[in-house]
């Protein structure tokens, strides 16, 4: 076992592990109760931790986080370009990750 991830903001921790596991990528969260403790012991380690129950998970978590940050990118509000979707052609603003009409995500046409 080997620690992906950690963060100070469980949300974002718990939003990741949300990732992994439709990914269905074995993980679980440690340190998730620790942070009570912030002051008796450092706050370095009461950061909650995702934890791949697999090493050889590593590469396939790698590809799905980075994937994750990208399409994030492509929604962030400084990217205010409407997008067509790929998959009926509708024109969708620029907030929307998802097509309105169809439900398919936003993906960039480089991919």
């Amino acid at each position: 076992m080997q620690r992906f991830f950690c963060h100070h903001d469980r949300f974002h921790v718990y939003q990741v592990k949300s990732i992994l596991d439709e990914a269905g990528i074995p993980c679980f969260v440690k340190n998730e109760l620790v942070q009570g403790a912030i002051g008796e012991i450092p706050p370095m380690d009461s950061e909650p931790e995702i934890w791949l129950q697999d090493d050889e998970w590593q590469p396939k978590a790698q590809r799905v986080l980075k994937r994750f940050y990208e399409e994030q990118a492509e929604i962030s509000p400084d990217n205010k370009n409407d997008w067509a979707c790929l998959h009926c052609g509708q024109m969708n603003e620029y907030q929307f990750a998802i097509c309105w009409q169809c439900q398919n995500p936003r993906i960039s046409a480089e991919k």
